[in-house]
């Protein structure tokens, strides 16, 4: 029995560490974004205080549509495709569809809340900055992926 219980134990310790692991990998890749963003936008002190909770808003309302909504739709889609009737797909197209109509509407809300507290040039410089962002970040996971795999 104590076995059992020092096994469950250090399994649910190994759990917490790795997610602990992943927790901070993504506070700083969001730490690293931030700064990036604000150098890269030059944004004054009142331009950054009302500009990072409108972002950060629409950060969490786009994230909440992409890896619970789109994630829960995929997730039914291939444990299901052998035997999904047609009207089960359309059903899945239409949360699918809706899905992506509300990723499309966050981005639009932003830029409407944007124009009010920066400059246009200053909104289209700040998806040129994600993109940015988002290929260095993915550049350098792939080059960690290669010298991982070198060892």
């Amino acid at each position: 029995m104590k076995a059992h219980i020092l096994t469950l134990f250090i399994l649910l310790f190994s759990v917490s560490v790795i997610a602990q692991h992943k927790d901070d990998d993504r506070e700083k890749i969001q730490a690293l974004k931030v700064s990036f963003i604000t150098e890269k936008l030059d944004l004054s002190a009142k331009e950054a205080q009302a500009f990072w909770p409108i972002y950060n808003a629409y950060g969490e309302n786009s994230r909440k549509y992409k890896y619970q909504d789109m994630r829960n739709i995929r997730k039914e889609i291939k444990d299901n495709i052998s035997t999904l009737s047609d009207a089960k797909a359309k059903e899945l197209l239409d949360k699918f569809v809706e899905a992506e109509n509300n990723l499309h509407q966050e981005r639009v809300n932003l830029i409407t809340n944007l124009k009010k507290i920066i400059s246009p040039k200053k909104i289209i410089l700040l998806k040129a900055t994600e993109d940015d962002f988002n290929r260095k970040l993915f550049d350098e996971y792939k080059k960690r992926k290669r010298s991982d795999t070198k060892k």
